[in-house]
């Protein structure tokens, strides 16, 4: 019988179910309070779900079939959840935990080591980029900053940490697909009275480069602009 919120043998898993799975719902909660305890932005359920809606959206603006578009979502919800073991090889920890809960649901699907992937590609640009899902799991993520991540209260702590200080200045953000031009567009507004456009990038400039090279993999430019200008 399939873990509850699982699928049947061999059939195809859905995002509904993974949320719905006990086990999940775990591991992202000690993830969360683990990562809240050692003072990281929010990686949570307001992060995965937009990380998994936009991989998602994103797989089926650039033309990928529903099962993949579906794979996505899948990925881009449980990529963070190994924190709790460890934050050095999350990436690593969430992939084999995802492969034990649904391990015999799953059973003989190439589905499952396509997720198992993405998950351990998404933090580590080392890792080298194979599947069209990984791409758009690296996009999904890497494109989330936004001030909303951003756990302190108290805005003076918040400016005596770089990372919260240039996640809280960034007050919009937007991604974005251009078929025509080939692109995927990451839009940001950021409030350059709390943070300086070079502080932005001393913080992201390894994101921005992993955005786009797994955008390069799914033949398509990566477009960054911020504040209306232009930078990539």
């Amino acid at each position: 019988m399939p873990a509850k919120g699982g699928s049947a043998p061999g059939g195809k898993l859905t995002l509904d179910q993974v949320k719905n799975n006990p086990n999940i719902k775990c591991f992202l909660k000690q993830t969360d309070l683990f990562l809240d305890a050692i003072g990281f932005t929010d990686h949570g359920q307001r992060h995965i779900n937009i990380v998994a809606d936009r991989a998602g959206t994103l797989a089926q603006k650039i033309g990928l079939n529903k099962n993949d578009q579906e794979l996505s979502a899948i990925a881009g919800y449980c990529h963070d959840m190994g924190n709790f073991l460890g934050r050095t090889y999350h990436h690593y920890w969430a992939a084999l935990l995802f492969s034990q809960v649904f391990m015999e649901e799953m059973d003989g699907s190439s589905d499952l080591a396509t997720i198992m992937q993405a998950i351990v590609t998404h933090d580590k640009n080392e890792v080298k980029i194979v599947s069209k899902v990984s791409a758009v799991l690296i996009l999904a993520d890497k494109s989330d900053v936004h001030r909303t991540r951003v756990r302190k209260k108290d805005i003076k702590n918040i400016k005596s940490d770089i990372h919260d200080r240039v996640n809280y200045s960034v007050t919009e953000n937007k991604l974005s697909v251009d078929r025509g031009k080939r692109e995927i567009i990451l839009r940001l507004k950021i409030d350059t009275n709390i943070t300086k456009l070079l502080e932005y990038f001393e913080i992201f400039i390894n994101r921005m480069t992993y955005c786009r090279l797994a955008a390069d993999y799914l033949g398509y430019k990566f477009v960054l602009y911020i504040n209306n200008f232009k930078l990539s």
